[in-house]
């Protein structure tokens, strides 16, 4: 992997839809993400001994290795569950991509305005 294409995606879950936007707006005003993905579901588990179900929303969190653990631990302190679902892995991101990302979380990224100026894209997140 390369420095500009070095990610590291990690996962977790919140209660509900208000929650998880909740979550990732501190997460991205702390910039310790570049970009979240939000996605309702259904999840079964068991907890306590018993088969849980429920309604969720997964948040897919995209960040660098190095904001890794402070990541971790702003997501427990600030996640509504006891026990929080908390997975990472690393990943190889498309160059373009990974410096976007890279940049949003380490040097705050560049302020777009309104409309964006020509030939500056978003990237899909």
């Amino acid at each position: 992997m390369t420095e500009t294409s070095c990610l590291v995606v990690a996962l977790t879950t919140e209660g509900d839809q208000g929650r998880a936007e909740a979550l990732a707006e501190a997460l991205l005003e702390r910039r310790l993400v570049a970009c979240i993905s939000l996605q309702p579901q259904r999840s079964m588990y068991r907890w306590n001994g018993r088969l849980e179900r429920g309604s969720e929303v997964q948040l897919l969190l995209k960040t660098s290795p190095c904001c890794l653990d402070v990541l971790r631990q702003t997501v427990m302190e600030l996640h509504s569950y006891d026990t929080p679902e908390w997975i990472s892995w690393p990943v190889d991101a498309a160059p373009a991509y990974g410096q976007w990302a890279l940049a949003e979380i380490s040097s705050g990224g560049l302020p777009q305005a309104a409309g964006e100026t020509a030939g500056t894209e978003r990237p899909a997140v």
